[in-house]
């Protein structure tokens, strides 16, 4: 997820609400002895619609199993001081476990520590802390895996012709943005620095900032023939600037928003990558219940799902076209 306005599992090709059946059916034998216990949901920005639909699959699923919630969301992207409340609050109140959605992955884990000095079981999802073992569990992105399937999109699209790259970023200090942009790298088969990449500039990653970067970038490097951005707002505003240039460019993404896949099916966005909030907030809560109820604590970071939407799909890049996208999408 990542609109800014963050290796176990590889591409899950499945519907969202296909991709909880095995979780579903592991917790259904304990679900008779559910206790009814407080969950505590700490969020970011419930205005951006991924944050939004993450929470409410969290608060739908504990719903299921009879129990109560809590809920909090960050005031603006960072605001790590608003969840460190928020989670001492929770801790004095008795939850049994926490879904956070970390607005700074080092700040929380001191807090997190107290909270699970406390018993409390705490699942990061969307983007785990630093280290990921702060938390007990993860249930976020393969945001590395999703930078690699666009990048290796547009190096098929591009063919024989010779890569001029413009890389449309985030400040690469967040993981997200960072495995992101690494991960088409990787996918694309170049190096940081690499001869390939005509440009890079940091936006933030709304269609204000994508278009002017890309008006910039086009104007110093009109040669420009693939464009990597950091989610779909950018490239929204990218195009803006492409279409002004009436330039032919292969632009990529990442994200799954309905609008974004929309732009895939007009023709604006070449291929992105679907993630999958409902599942990181299903999975989250479910893992929390197993646990409390006696059953496997949850550990490590689990895939919660990366599909390469495409209208143009390539020979050996499994992909769904739009009209699949649209059908499993977030958001507006």
């Amino acid at each position: 997820m990542l609109k800014i306005t963050s290796r176990t599992l590889r591409s899950m090709a499945m519907p969202a609400t296909l991709a909880l059946t095995a979780t579903m059916a592991l917790s259904a034998g304990a679900h008779a002895q559910d206790k009814t216990f407080l969950i505590g949901i700490v969020e970011q920005q419930l205005a951006n619609p991924f944050f939004a639909k993450l929470q409410q699959a969290g608060v739908d699923a504990a719903k299921k199993h009879g129990l109560e919630t809590m809920t909090a969301e960050s005031s603006v992207a960072g605001d790590s001081a608003t969840q460190v409340a928020a989670i001492e609050n929770m801790i004095n109140r008795g939850v049994k476990g926490i879904v956070l959605d970390p607005a700074n992955a080092s700040a929380l884990v001191k807090i997190v520590q107290k909270a699970r000095d406390a018993g409390i079981i705490v699942v990061t999802t969307n983007t785990s802390l630093e280290p990921a073992t702060a938390a007990d569990a993860s249930y976020e992105t393969d945001n590395l895996a999703a930078g690699e399937l666009i990048g290796k999109w547009a190096k098929a699209r591009l063919g024989s012709t010779p890569a001029r790259i413009a890389m449309l970023d985030y400040d690469l200090s967040d993981k997200t943005a960072k495995a992101r942009h690494d991960g088409f790298l990787n996918g694309f088969g170049i190096a940081e620095g690499a001869p390939e990449i005509a440009g890079t500039a940091l936006t933030q990653a709304n269609v204000e900032t994508g278009q002017s970067s890309m008006e910039n970038l086009l104007s110093a490097h009109p040669d420009i023939n693939a464009v990597y951005t950091i989610n779909e707002p950018a490239a929204q505003g990218a195009f803006l600037a492409i279409k002004r240039a009436k330039k032919d460019i292969a632009l990529t993404s990442i994200d799954g928003s309905c609008s974004g896949v929309r732009s895939v099916a007009d023709g604006t966005i070449g291929a992105t990558v679907m993630q999958f909030p409902t599942n990181m907030g299903t999975l989250a809560v479910e893992a929390i219940v197993t646990a409390v109820n006696g059953g496997a604590k949850p550990s490590g970071i689990n895939n919660s799902g990366t599909i390469l939407i495409t209208d143009n799909p390539v020979d050996g890049i499994e992909s769904k076209d739009s009209k699949w996208g649209l059908e499993n999408c977030w958001g507006e």
